[in-house]
């Protein structure tokens, strides 16, 4: 909390050091633009005192010292009006890409924050259940349940890591997938099977249609259906029950997995699939995370040239649909 504050008092100084400079400089465009136009009349007046009334050219004079001076008002409002105009797009530049920062900033300090907590976990409890087996002779069933937990939170590591690996490489423009034709249906039971294995109080409902084929990466296709199925038993009670359903259609392939969660905001619903972005309130946030997951969704979505959205879930929860489109 502290930390927090002395974020938004810099934040607070910041701004009040940027809307300064720029109303000075405002301030200085207006008094430079009203010392020009004090000045055109000044020479005005003086040429027009030069004139003799009874010259016959008096009144051709006249008309082309106005005419002089109404050219360089209008040169004075334009160049203000350029110089002002520049002045206030490059503040508001300045000023999006100022919170854009330290918006990215912020999101990466959580990032920092949320890889730590999900890495030391899994280390402590590796190490803990390697001492145990190494300190006490257990029983052959103690010891298949510590190295059972332990290749858990192996796995669990590893796919942090392989997420991790992945967005880099995607933000880097860098990774190259290799597509072949895969048996879709399978990998998704696959995925299921494996997190009733991980988690058998959790109560996963499978909806899958036979025989559904799809030209993509395998390991591409594990990290979506994973990520989806992680984050709705992460984000909802341990009690409720999950839902992976997949079918096909007028050659589109739908992945839909629903939970019975606390559900999202509307203002929330677009914005969960950025990078870093964590939905909910603080209680929320404190649930394991890195705000990866459903970004590694979305690109990956975009790669085959898909859509993934999410909706609510009656009565109550968070449904996310990948929607494929065959050729």
């Amino acid at each position: 909390m502290k930390r927090r504050m002395l974020k938004l008092q810099k934040l607070a100084i910041v701004s009040v050091v940027y809307w300064i400079l720029l109303t000075y400089m405002v301030a200085a465009l207006s008094w430079w633009f009203i010392a020009l136009e004090n000045q055109n009349e000044d020479i005005t007046n003086i040429r027009l005192n030069e004139l003799k009334k009874d010259d016959p050219a008096y009144y051709t004079q006249y008309i082309e010292i106005e005419e002089a001076r109404k050219r360089k008002t209008a040169q004075y409002i334009g160049e203000g009006s350029t110089f002002l105009a520049l002045i206030l797009v490059g503040a508001v530049f300045v000023y999006r890409a100022t919170r854009r920062q330290l918006k990215l900033t912020q999101q990466h300090q959580n990032f920092m924050m949320a890889i730590t907590h999900e890495l030391k976990t899994p280390i402590a409890i590796t190490q803990l259940n390697l001492e145990t087996l190494q300190k006490r002779k257990l029983d052959e069933e103690k010891q298949q349940k510590l190295i059972s937990n332990t290749l858990q939170e192996a796995n669990r590591l590893n796919t942090l890591c392989t997420n991790i690996l992945f967005a880099s490489q995607l933000d880097a423009g860098a990774y190259q997938s290799n597509n072949e034709e895969i048996n879709f249906t399978d990998l998704v039971e696959g995925c299921v099977d494996d997190f009733k294995n991980r988690f058998p109080q959790r109560a996963i409902v499978e909806d899958i249609s036979e025989s559904i084929y799809l030209d993509g990466e395998t390991l591409l296709l594990q990290m979506l259906v994973n990520n989806l199925i992680e984050n709705a038993l992460r984000y909802s009670p341990k009690g409720s029950a999950v839902t992976v359903s997949l079918s096909e259609m007028n050659r589109k392939i739908k992945l839909t997995v629903s939970d019975e969660g606390m559900g999202i905001a509307d203002n929330e619903k677009k914005r969960i699939f950025e990078k870093f972005y964590r939905s909910g309130d603080e209680n929320t946030r404190k649930t394991k995370g890195t705000g990866l997951g459903l970004y590694l969704c979305r690109k990956i979505m975009e790669s085959y040239n898909g859509y993934i959205s999410v909706t609510d879930n009656h009565p109550t929860g968070s449904s996310f649909t990948a929607l494929f489109q065959q050729p």
